[in-house]
């Protein structure tokens, strides 16, 4: 079997970053959503994602744009810490678990970790675990991480973190959060900068599929309807001039 070609990756992520130096981020707020016909789980709603690139689809032999899926269950992506540690996403399994791909240019990202830290703490009853996928250059998450202090596991794809996304089915934008129960099973994603609210709707359905309380089908469709509703309400509220209720300090 070839070897993956790492640098070809690591060049896209350094010519994103250039980009956006030069244009500013505002040029690169889109996302091409995946369907429900794309795939059996339905990413979340995508506000305030910024992309990393506009490829066109990759066709399939009969020339029709490839399919590209969420899987059912979290795949065992393996990456290394700060410390060049190798971590496998398994050795969290039996946790609820969120895992979050950032990077430390992205806006939305940096202001989400505030959250992401409260949610960990809130919910240690819970036993929820983050885990931060930092798809960048390792020497900036690494300072960035310290300074702000962020208290969860985070991994660094510095090589692999554009074949991780690619395993999860999704397209280069960030922040994207994928929510998985105890069992690695993926009850969905969430596409951009994730709000207290969402959040809420999302973990408290990974509580019920993991206390017996409802089945994952059932939740997943729960919780995509819940989510179409709040994200409904976040853009009447960004048409009127409306503030966003702030998160619990």
């Amino acid at each position: 079997m070839t070897a993956p070609d790492y640098s070809s990756g690591i060049a896209k992520v350094a010519a994103a970053i250039a980009l956006l130096a030069a244009a500013g981020s505002a040029g690169f707020i889109a996302y091409r959503a995946l369907g429900a016909h794309h795939s059996s789980l339905i990413p979340t709603p995508h506000t305030g994602a910024v992309s990393l690139q506009h490829s066109a689809p990759e066709s399939s032999d009969s020339g029709a744009p490839a399919v590209r899926k969420i899987p059912e269950e979290l795949p065992d992506l393996a990456m290394p810490d700060a410390n060049g540690t190798q971590h496998k996403l398994s050795e969290w399994r039996g946790r609820p678990l969120m895992v979050n791909f950032w990077a430390t240019w992205c806006d939305p990202c940096r202001r989400e970790i505030p959250l992401l830290k409260r949610l960990r703490h809130e919910r240690q009853g819970e036993s929820l675990e983050i885990v931060g996928i930092a798809v960048d250059f390792k020497d900036a998450v690494i300072q960035y991480a310290h300074s702000i202090g962020i208290d969860y596991p985070v991994l660094i794809g510095e090589k692999d973190g554009m074949a991780a996304i690619e395993a999860l089915g999704m397209d280069t934008v960030f922040p994207f959060t994928v929510f998985a129960d105890t069992k690695g099973r993926i009850l969905t994603v969430k596409v951009g900068e994730l709000h207290q609210d969402e959040a809420e709707v999302i973990l408290d359905g990974l509580r019920d599929v993991d206390s017996g309380k409802s089945d994952l089908p059932a939740v997943r469709q729960r919780v995509a309807a819940e989510m179409t509703r709040l994200e409904n309400a976040h853009l009447r509220q960004s048409s009127t001039g409306e503030e966003r209720e702030q998160p619990r300090s």
